[in-house]
């Protein structure tokens, strides 16, 4: 086996395995992004702890046809790059933003969540939705409210029970 052909496996293999332990995988074609732009963009992805790489398409399929994945055989033509999130919604949340702010530089081709493929109107849906973190805070929230407001109520009580004792005692000081 030659050197590079050595080489392109070895690749395919690393591929595979950052699609194994990405939570999402979202495929971007991208045509005509200054460096600064393509700069900021990577920088966006960091601070959102997605992955932003470009491989050869081929290399891609190969790494998806080991997993037993050939949904993605038609988007992989054309210049591609992918983004592995390291939660379901961060990569696509990055993306759909890019693709407001750099119209017709980038578009959403798919992704791949949980084991299937969602199109393009679906990864614009998942950007949408909270990321697991926010609606787990927003469950918390809702479960601690009707606690709260118990506290509240017994807490009342005695400080109701106060003023009404003040202002009797008030009446007959009177």
């Amino acid at each position: 086996m030659s050197a590079s052909k050595e080489a392109r496996k070895e690749l395919s293999q690393a591929i595979k395995e950052k699609i194994q332990e990405a939570k999402s995988v979202v495929f971007v074609k991208f045509n005509g992004l200054t460096v600064a732009e393509d700069t900021e963009l990577r920088r966006e992805f960091r601070k959102n702890n997605v992955e932003y790489k470009v491989y050869k398409n081929t290399l891609i399929r190969y790494a998806f046809h080991d997993l037993g994945v050939t949904d993605f055989d038609d988007d992989l033509n054309g210049p591609t790059a992918v983004a592995f999130g390291a939660d379901e919604t961060g990569a696509a949340k990055v993306i759909v933003e890019a693709a407001k702010k750099y119209q017709d530089k980038i578009t959403v081709k798919s992704a791949f969540v949980e084991g299937g493929k969602v199109d393009a109107n679906g990864v614009k849906a998942l950007a949408a939705m909270p990321s697991k973190e926010q609606l787990v805070a927003k469950m918390l929230g809702s479960l601690q409210a009707p606690i709260s407001n118990f506290v509240g109520v017994l807490s009342a009580m005695p400080r109701s029970l106060v003023i009404a004792l003040n202002a009797v005692a008030e009446k007959k000081a009177q």
